[in-house]
């Protein structure tokens, strides 16, 4: 049985946060990134790096996290 590595956690989690986000941009045009830590501010775009990092390391995991 594979377990999730603190990665692939930290991967998932980050994930989760970007699309939560991208909700709350169609829904209500409210950038929540953008609202904590500034528009396009460095931290935000870090953010936003690593979300879309993570987005390709879970695509590219994919498998794994259905595996039993």
């Amino acid at each position: 049985m594979n377990k999730l590595t603190g990665l692939d956690l930290v991967a998932l989690i980050l994930v989760i946060v970007g699309g939560l986000n991208w909700l709350l941009v169609g829904i209500f045009s409210f950038d929540l990134v953008a609202a904590i830590f500034g528009a396009m501010s460095v931290v935000a775009r870090i953010v936003y790096i690593l979300v879309g990092l993570s987005a390709i390391y879970t695509l590219v995991n994919l498998g794994k996290f259905g595996r039993k």
